[in-house]
């Protein structure tokens, strides 16, 4: 873990193309058909021609919030695009590149929604496509070659994250893995029954104000010391991890928002979120300072028990009572990659952890300096 972080001080990153970017934009496009064409359940026995859709009239109510999610949806796509034709396509000829993609995928997923019995594609749907990655083009084109090549972002996580690139899309996912909704907040990697055979409380009393405190406050010192391993020593560590949590703060007010209306954008935020999180950071403000195995260790403990609270402790039954009135139709197939979002990465940061742990390296580098003496003697 640490012996990547050695790095030339004075690294030069090259203007030239940025494969993460084009890993990124692939990646981005499955995702956008995933959510597009999940659950697959096709019926090409349906009698409807696959391009009907060019030639049906447009829906008789189109609400302002279908638009926006199909604009939105492919502007990060239009943009990933222009950073992944860079340095061989630029300006014009990138524009031109978005469009054609952004037109072909989404062309392709209306004509796959055609067989499926609970989409309706539209040409409103269409353009809004192309629109969105004509705007995410024409956000991406005016940055220059140190932005379009990655030189910049790639210069600012090198002194935070080193080589650990892992640690870095752990850090970049942990906020997206709270927008599904949970029992306690942050108490993310709940598995269900699948793994863990349930537990009969009986008429046991749980305090839920504490149980959410303890989970919330588990969690976020784990995940917190977890990264900090991955991060260099020298990088702002408390600063990027209390913008973590504040940005995770507010994508969860925005989506819940989205899934349950904007008067319960808060409605997350109780007692136990906000007391966990405050003891959390102070937790991490004062284990910083602590050794790299030290930190390992307790993350290691935190986490796992974590895993075992969410998946073992009964859930509150307000956010029983909540999840049954929880109308999922706009964002529900978002949804189900987001909980799969949440229950995997707990898990990939543990093997991660495992993987990479500092006895490993001290290990390493003790006999590589054995040998050294071995030879010079």
């Amino acid at each position: 873990m640490y012996s990547k972080e050695r790095r030339p001080h004075k690294f030069i990153w090259p203007l030239q193309a940025m494969p993460l970017a084009r890993a990124i934009a692939l990646i981005y496009a499955i995702l956008i058909g995933y959510v597009s064409l999940n659950p697959f359940d096709f019926d090409f026995q349906n009698g409807v021609i696959g391009f009907a859709w060019l030639d049906a009239p447009l829906p008789r109510f189109i609400t302002l919030f279908d638009v926006l999610v199909n604009v939105l949806a492919y502007i990060p796509l239009g943009l990933l695009i222009v950073f992944s034709t860079f340095p061989r396509w630029r300006n014009f000829s990138a524009l031109g590149i978005a469009l054609i993609f952004s037109a072909i995928l989404a062309a392709t997923v209306e004509t796959l929604q055609t067989w499926l019995p609970t989409r309706i594609p539209s040409q409103m749907d269409w353009w809004a496509n192309i629109l969105g990655g004509l705007i995410g083009a024409l956000l991406a084109i005016p940055l220059g070659p140190q932005w379009l090549s990655g030189s910049i972002l790639r210069r600012q996580f090198d002194k935070w994250f080193g080589l650990n690139w892992v640690a870095c899309i752990l850090f970049l996912l942990f906020p997206w893995t709270q927008i599904y909704p949970q029992s306690s907040w942050l108490g993310m990697g709940i598995w269900g029954h699948t793994f863990f055979s349930s537990v009969d409380w009986g008429t046991t009393v749980v305090n839920q104000v504490l149980q959410e405190t303890v989970i919330t406050a588990l969690c976020w010192f784990g995940v917190g010391l977890l990264l900090s391993l991955g991060m260099r020593p020298k990088s702002p560590q408390r600063f990027l991890l209390l913008s973590l949590l504040g940005f995770t703060v507010l994508i969860k007010m925005v989506f819940t928002a989205l899934q349950f209306g904007a008067d319960y954008y808060f409605s997350w935020l109780t007692a136990g979120a906000v007391w966990g999180m405050l003891i959390g950071s102070l937790g991490l403000h004062i284990a910083l300072k602590l050794g790299s195995y030290i930190r390992y260790c307790l993350a290691i403990f935190c986490l796992i028990s974590t895993t075992i609270a969410v998946n073992f402790l009964p859930e509150n039954p307000y956010f029983v009572l909540t999840l049954r009135a929880w109308y999922q139709g706009r964002l529900l197939h978002f949804n189900d990659l987001m909980q799969w979002v949440s229950v995997a990465w707990l898990p990939i940061a543990l093997i991660w952890a495992v993987k990479n742990r500092p006895g490993n390296e001290v290990g390493h580098k003790s006999s590589i300096n054995s040998k050294k003496s071995q030879s010079n003697s």
